[in-house]
């Protein structure tokens, strides 16, 4: 009994690890090879020279905001060897406070506009089918191709006919409208790639057109919407152009016309002005970080189809 139990213990043992599977043995040298090799390696340098072009400027004027004016000219390259924060506050009670809630107040009725326009636009151009639909098209792409600098002369006196000129509409209505073109094409090209199975369904359920486009299509488009949010954004919160030319009064401007202000004939306060530049660009920095994985899946999906 004994011998006969541990031949078949054995036998076990023999036939489970038969069916064990052995796992490959790769060697160290290529392994290696594979996980970082030459091409990685130049596309890593470059995307460091990348960060270092990108970021370091920042860096430069976050540092530079927080100097004195002596310091600035005295230490360009390093640190402040007094740290100035009241720079900022300086900055803030010299008027960037009401710039920045102009130019939040421009954008935000900016974004809005385009993103309402522009997906309605879109929602017609890809699941209608009417004459004149390839004409829209061109319209579109012949939209964006038009420099804004351009319009500076016909928009200035067409703005004053209207009777809007030196109010926030003569900045809100021309960002719409070259905003309109690239941000009707983007979500266009993500309605396309919509299931029809979805709106045959919500119109055998007695959905409405509206009802399909607001229940069903800006749901589902959520990444592309906040794309051209994004974009708008960036476009309306630093137009510089049309915001210094429209509008005559202080109590209107815009951040990037009112830090025109800050500058003197002879002697400019760079730290304070420096800061504000910073103050301008943290609301549109932590948007996109905050954002940065919609962009990404937005751009990626609307551009497949077209």
């Amino acid at each position: 009994m004994d011998k006969h139990k541990v031949s078949s213990y054995s036998d076990i043992q023999l036939s489970t690890e038969n069916k064990i599977p052995k796992m490959p043995r790769y060697k160290a040298s290529s392994y290696r090879r594979n996980k970082f090799g030459i091409g990685e390696t130049l596309v890593l340098a470059v995307l460091l020279i990348g960060v270092v072009c990108i970021a370091y400027p920042l860096f430069w004027m976050v540092m530079s905001s927080l100097k004195s004016y002596k310091e600035i000219y005295g230490n360009v390259w390093g640190l402040p060897s007094v740290w100035k924060f009241s720079n900022y506050a300086i900055a803030w009670d010299k008027g960037i406070s009401k710039y920045f809630l102009n130019s939040l107040i421009v954008t935000i009725s900016t974004v809005t506009g385009v993103v309402i326009i522009a997906s309605l636009c879109a929602y017609g151009l890809s699941r209608y089918r009417f004459r004149g639909m390839s004409i829209a098209l061109i319209i579109c792409m012949g939209g964006m191709m038009l420099n804004p600098q351009v319009c500076v002369v016909p928009l200035y006196v067409l703005l004053q006919k209207l009777g809007i000129h030196n109010t926030r509409f003569a900045m809100i209505l021309p960002y719409i409208a070259f905003r309109l073109p690239l941000t009707v094409l983007l979500i266009r090209s993500f309605f396309l790639a919509i299931p029809k199975e979805l709106e045959e369904s919500a119109r055998i359920d007695g959905c409405s057109a509206f009802g399909i486009y607001w229940r069903i299509f800006m749901p589902i488009s959520k990444p592309i919407l906040l794309t051209s949010v994004i974009l708008t954004s960036y476009y309306s919160w630093n137009e510089f152009l049309f915001s210094i030319i429209f509008i005559d009064s202080d109590n209107l401007k815009t951040i990037p016309s009112g830090l025109m202000n800050f500058r003197d004939a002879l002697q400019t306060d760079w730290g304070v002005l420096l800061a504000g530049m910073v103050i301008s660009a943290l609301p549109i920095i932590i948007l996109f970080i905050c954002m940065q994985k919609y962009f990404i899946r937005g751009m990626a999906a609307g551009s497949v189809k077209g």
